[in-house]
């Protein structure tokens, strides 16, 4: 009789624990943004810390040798909540925002910009940097589908 109960202790344990674990349609975990891409767990903490702090909020900073860039909750007009809105925000943005200016080059915009290893070359992700918060803060960052300058040298 005994070990009848706590085999049934265990799997109703089992049972309860797997339902804990994996996320409900409607949960926020598993949510999608309205283009069809997946909320990360850090969209919903920037969300949090953004709806409980003032547009300067610093959520994170983006590192260039010894120089920093910030990432402010920002507006709709610029920093994470632009970003958000515009272009949408996941783990896959966070980390090209971070290779770009790592160790993206220079796009004249006030930012850095990542570039297809082709010739001739072409952006293909871009950042400004500048805000009316601080002049080393992200604006904005997006995908570029464009050559980064018309009539460019032939290789």
């Amino acid at each position: 009789m005994f070990h009848k109960t706590s085999v049934k202790t265990a799997l109703s344990a089992t049972a309860v624990i797997s339902a804990l674990l994996i996320p409900a349609a409607g949960s926020a975990s598993a949510a999608s943004h309205a283009s069809g891409q997946s909320v990360t767990a850090r969209a919903d903490s920037f969300d949090a810390k953004c709806r409980s702090h003032s547009r300067t909020y610093i959520l994170k900073k983006y590192y260039r040798g010894p120089q920093f860039f910030t990432l402010r909750c920002g507006t709709r007009a610029w920093g994470w909540k632009h970003i958000k809105a515009r272009h949408g925000w996941n783990s896959t943005r966070d980390r090209k925002i971070d290779a770009a200016i790592w160790s993206g080059d220079p796009n004249g915009r006030g930012g850095y910009s990542t570039y297809l290893n082709q010739c001739p070359r072409v952006e293909k992700f871009r950042t400004i940097i500048g805000t009316p918060a601080g002049t080393n803060d992200l604006l904005t960052a997006y995908k570029v589908d464009q050559s980064a300058v018309a009539g460019a040298a032939r290789c």
